[in-house]
């Protein structure tokens, strides 16, 4: 941390600001921020670690965003956002159970699921958009429960591509329409991310200089993106993020 010059702490600054404005636009905000943090040099775990508690804030404003369109879901909330909150944990204590040499391993897969995730996402939001009822779909919150709660995990170990998941989970399991799944599953990603975000503070894992300064940014272009999110296609965008993601993955894999 002491070798960090002014030119790293813009660079973290502006990465986490693109960070935000993505995950404000079209998601997977975390490709660009994760590996900007292992290439100024901090280990993978401690980077993911950092990287959860910086970005967390900026998930605060897109899920009171959405909020109004929780109405009537109330059940579901009170039963999918606690599990969305344990699931988060458990991927947080698996995270800091993983050694440093595996999760630099596993870091190049993770960055190429969640591309790849995102990638599909639009797909998946069509599909979930256009699913037909289906009289033999399980309709009660509780079938959800499970595949949500393992989506969480996930969430909590690493975190990018999970809104995602987490939408194509609900349009497996509930027949609703695609705005009121979406504040759901805004809302059960915000409770993942917050629930390993506060676990990590207290692991004595996080680099708070880093993470501050990361929170400062990532707010910033949240805000920003959320401005300018009209004027910009989310396809156009989602395409470049899947490339940067899919080059880091590659990049990784290599050296």
């Amino acid at each position: 941390m002491d070798a960090f010059s002014l030119s790293h702490w813009i660079i973290l600054f502006l990465a986490a600001a693109g960070a935000g404005a993505v995950n404000a636009i079209a998601g997977g905000g975390t490709l660009i921020s994760f590996p900007t943090l292992t290439a100024l040099g901090l280990p993978a775990v401690t980077a993911n670690v950092t990287n959860t508690v910086a970005l967390t804030p900026g998930y605060l404003g897109a899920t009171l965003a959405q909020a109004r369109d929780l109405a009537g879901q109330a059940r579901r909330v009170w039963l999918l956002v606690p599990v969305g909150a344990l699931g988060g944990l458990l991927g947080g204590l698996l995270l800091l159970w993983t050694s440093e040499r595996l999760f630099r391993n596993l870091a190049p897969y993770l960055i190429l699921l969640a591309s790849g995730l995102l990638a599909a996402q639009p797909r998946v939001r069509a599909w979930v958009a256009g699913r037909r009822r289906d009289a033999a779909a399980p309709r009660h919150p509780a079938w959800v429960a499970a595949p949500i709660f393992a989506a969480a995990i996930y969430g909590g170990y690493f975190g990018a591509g999970l809104s995602v998941i987490i939408l194509a989970v609900l349009g497996v399991t509930l027949d609703d329409d695609l705005t009121r799944l979406n504040a759901l599953k805004q809302a059960i990603a915000f409770a993942v991310n917050v629930a390993a975000a506060l676990f990590f503070v207290f692991s004595g894992r996080v680099v708070w200089p880093v993470a501050l300064v990361m929170a400062a940014g990532a707010i910033a272009g949240g805000v920003i993106g959320g401005r300018v999110a009209g004027q910009i296609a989310p396809a156009l965008l989602r395409r470049l993020v899947v490339t940067i993601g899919l080059s880091v993955g590659l990049y990784y894999l290599v050296v």
